[in-house]
């Protein structure tokens, strides 16, 4: 874990060289990445499965592929009265958040008597990436699918990887309204949403978090499908003052840490002596977190404690363009205004970055990798898209022509200009 003083004069430096350190990227993924795409592509189904075998150990058919849905209902019923209560509660959070983004269609006519506007229509299909592996994700399924289904998506199919499908995924699926799920994972299931395979039928955008290979296949892929991000490690950036409780703070950084050895969690704080306890209260917490190995190679590799006055916080948190920041002091709007880069701002002591990983209702697929100085969170226009409306009358198109057939001709493309000079022209 790194140690920064912003008083030093080497710090300029030497927090540069920290931001342009790279995290979590295996070599020769993108090549391996590659060949799973022109496999699938080639060879359908028989390619999905034979990467399922080779790379899951699971021997799938065309016919156990998707998950019935009397499993569905089955793994759902297995799970806890008080987790099906946290999903329910989650998603209905989630889903008011997002009906609030929806835009509006807009027509006018404007001075020279055209009809201008935008329609908004949502996509028809939508492949949701659901990790496995590491932990059940029934909140990765709630952020990905409860979006697209407010938007008005026609079909959502979902992937995961094989295996024993967790209740608490089928649970948040059935919440959700999601009844297309197939059981493959990786690079091949990117493919197989992208291209189709068998059964699986293309859809038009893929979303949602995976591991380096699923984040590859969907770099690769665009184009031929939307896609959502590129998903990096997790992040995320705490700003606090010594009236924390050291304890606090340490649990916000490892709720980030543990997800991943290159995840990354950094204190910004003014008080060297409040650092020194939060470094102390972390390690002590790893002794006995249940994640702890990942979480310690986490903090070890990629955690930082900047000491620097909290009034420069700002101008720091917008160089890391973090996917998450918390404001742990009193009126923390004062500094989270300020901040131009960030996925999510969470406001004050008792807002810690975990509830909105699951139930503020505000989306957690966020841009990493400091790709928050140019994108935006998950949200309901992912799954919408917007088509420009435009009508001329008689009046109105004796104006805009010769301005057409003007700027046509200058840029050398006389069937431009054709267009339009051959209506002015019957206009008499």
């Amino acid at each position: 874990m790194r140690r920064f003083n912003a008083s030093d004069p080497s710090f300029p430096a030497a927090f540069k060289a920290f931001l342009d350190e790279r995290r979590g990227a295996p070599e020769n993924v993108d090549a391996a990445a590659r060949n799973v795409l022109d496999a699938v592509q080639a060879d359908g189904l028989k390619a999905v499965l034979s990467f399922t075998s080779r790379f899951d150990g699971v021997e799938l058919t065309e016919d156990t592929i998707r998950v019935t849905a009397d499993e569905i209902e089955a793994g759902a019923a297995e799970c806890s009265a008080e987790v099906r209560e946290a999903i329910a509660f989650a998603a209905a959070r989630i889903r008011a958040f997002h009906t609030r983004q929806r835009p509006a269609d807009q027509s006018w006519i404007d001075e020279a008597g055209v009809q201008l506007g935008w329609r908004w229509t949502p996509l028809e299909a939508v492949g949701v990436y659901v990790p496995g592996g590491r932990a059940a994700y029934p909140s990765t399924v709630l952020m990905n699918a409860v979006p697209a289904q407010v938007a008005g998506v026609d079909r959502i199919a979902m992937v995961t990887p094989p295996g024993k499908l967790q209740p608490a995924v089928l649970a948040a699926a059935k919440e959700a309204g999601v009844s297309e799920i197939w059981r493959i994972g990786g690079a091949q299931a990117v493919a197989a949403l992208a291209y189709g395979a068998g059964p699986i039928q293309p859809v038009d955008k893929i979303v949602g978090p995976g591991n380096a290979y699923v984040t590859a296949a969907k770099r690769r892929l665009y184009g031929v499908v939307g896609i959502d991000a590129l998903a990096g490690p997790s992040e995320i950036v705490v700003v606090a003052d010594a009236a924390n409780d050291p304890d606090w703070i340490a649990a916000d950084l490892l709720s980030q840490a543990e997800h991943d050895p290159a995840a990354q969690s950094i204190l910004i704080t003014d008080d060297q002596a409040f650092a020194q306890a939060v470094s102390d209260a972390v390690d002590a917490r790893l002794k006995t977190l249940a994640t702890g190995v990942d979480a310690a190679a986490s903090w070890r590799d990629h955690g930082a404690i900047i000491l620097c006055p909290l009034d420069d916080s700002p101008r720091l948190v917008d160089l890391l363009a973090p996917e998450h920041v918390e404001f742990a002091i009193d009126e923390p709007e004062r500094l989270a205004d300020r901040v131009r880069h960030a996925g999510a701002i969470f406001l004050g002591r008792l807002t810690p970055e975990a509830i909105g990983d699951y139930v503020a209702g505000s989306n957690h697929v966020l841009p990493t990798s400091r790709a928050a100085r140019f994108q935006s969170g998950l949200s309901i226009y992912d799954f919408l898209k917007r088509t420009s409306i435009v009508k001329c009358d008689a009046a109105s198109f004796g104006i805009l022509g010769p301005h057409t057939v003007a700027l046509a001709d200058a840029e050398g493309l006389p069937a431009h200009a054709l267009s339009a000079a051959i209506r002015l022209s019957t206009q008499g």
